[in-house]
């Protein structure tokens, strides 16, 4: 079954509302079926295949309904299947809406495996689960540090998790008013997919900006975590690499991943004149993660902020930041040591408030 077979059957059959692209073929059969009223054979015609196939896609989802992600997921998109035609006012459109940022996500550039790719590779890692509590609207992947205490290393919006549960990209660990979930054979096929995906577009466009590479499996951070001096102790120690995934996720809420910019000063001034290039509506918690990110790139100046840009936030390996820095060979550590201890003391400053959510 093909989605877009799917998503034709749904015109025919519903022709007022159409559903995200992204929506899996089974799921779409059993909207169908659930939301638009329609019959298990009127859907099997309009789509071409046995009564007993839908009937099987309708059994498969409904019994997924016990994931509470995925039940969020299929009641919104009921809800709009349901719901009168209504014109858009600024109010309704508004990424506020937990309903409409869902039913309006398509794969599309930028679209949901952009954004849900870098949550699926942090979700690879050893210990790592995404925990999501009852009627929050964000939650947060945790990864366990060398002593074994969870750590916060990246908050999404629910609405994205939950489309990441309906895709079967990650599975349910633990479910209660807190749940906990790990990634899926499936996600993982899909995260080796999208590198393939995107290495191919690397080669063929060259005159394309280069763009994060989510198939890194580690942060220059957490390669240069491993390193010992000659004392034998951690090149850097837990709190240096708490910092360096403190930055990377304002960076990532703050929606600069697509932003193409020389150096940390360019950035700055984008920042400060409210030019950033993206979508005029940002979700909630964009401008604040801005802002943050601002004060940081000031507190850091020029040479530590350009490291810590490169190597924090867009994942850039240290000798590739060097050459394009211009620095000597073997100085790149060294600086990124610096910037971090610089960071650790800025986000002390600040206090344990920026690192709430919901």
């Amino acid at each position: 079954m093909s989605a877009e077979g799917c998503a034709a059957s749904v015109e025919r059959l519903h022709p007022v509302h159409r559903l995200p692209d992204w929506v899996p073929a089974g799921a779409q059969l059993y909207l169908l079926h659930v939301a638009a009223g329609k019959s298990l054979r009127a859907v099997a015609r309009a789509h071409g295949c046995h009564a007993s196939t839908v009937m099987r896609q309708v059994r498969r989802f409904e019994n997924l309904r016990d994931d509470p992600l995925v039940d969020n997921a299929l009641r919104k998109l009921d809800q709009s299947l349901r719901a009168a035609p209504k014109p858009r006012t600024a109010t309704e459109f508004s990424p506020m809406n937990a309903q409409s940022r869902l039913t309006r996500m398509q794969d599309t550039a930028p679209g949901l495996d952009d954004f849900a790719m870098p949550y699926l590779q942090e979700l690879t890692a050893p210990t790592a689960l995404l925990i999501v509590a009852v009627d929050m609207p964000k939650a947060v992947i945790t990864r366990e540090d060398a002593a074994g205490v969870p750590q916060r290393v990246a908050v999404l919006d629910r609405d994205l998790a939950e489309a990441m549960a309906l895709k079967n990209w990650i599975s349910c660990r633990k479910q209660g008013r807190v749940s906990s979930y790990e990634i899926s054979p499936a996600g993982r096929l899909a995260l080796r997919d999208h590198r393939a995906e995107v290495g191919r577009l690397g080669e063929n466009d060259d005159s394309a900006p280069r763009r994060a590479r989510y198939g890194v499996i580690e942060s220059p951070v957490t390669v240069l975590a491993r390193r010992r001096d000659k004392a034998g102790l951690p090149f850097l120690d837990s709190a240096l690499v708490q910092a360096a995934e403190r930055m990377r996720e304002d960076y990532v809420m703050a929606q600069l991943e697509a932003v193409v910019v020389k150096d940390a000063a360019e950035l700055i001034r984008l920042l400060e004149t409210r030019s950033v290039p993206g979508p005029n509506v940002a979700p909630p918690g964009t401008a604040a993660a801005r802002m943050r990110v601002l004060k940081l790139l000031r507190d850091l100046g020029d040479g530590l902020g350009d490291i810590a840009l490169r190597c924090c936030c867009r994942l850039e390996g240290v000798e590739s930041a060097e050459n394009a820095l211009g620095w000597s060979a073997r100085s790149g550590k060294i600086v990124l040591r610096i910037a971090l201890q610089r960071m650790s003391r800025h986000y002390k400053c600040l206090g344990d408030e920026p690192m709430m959510i919901g």
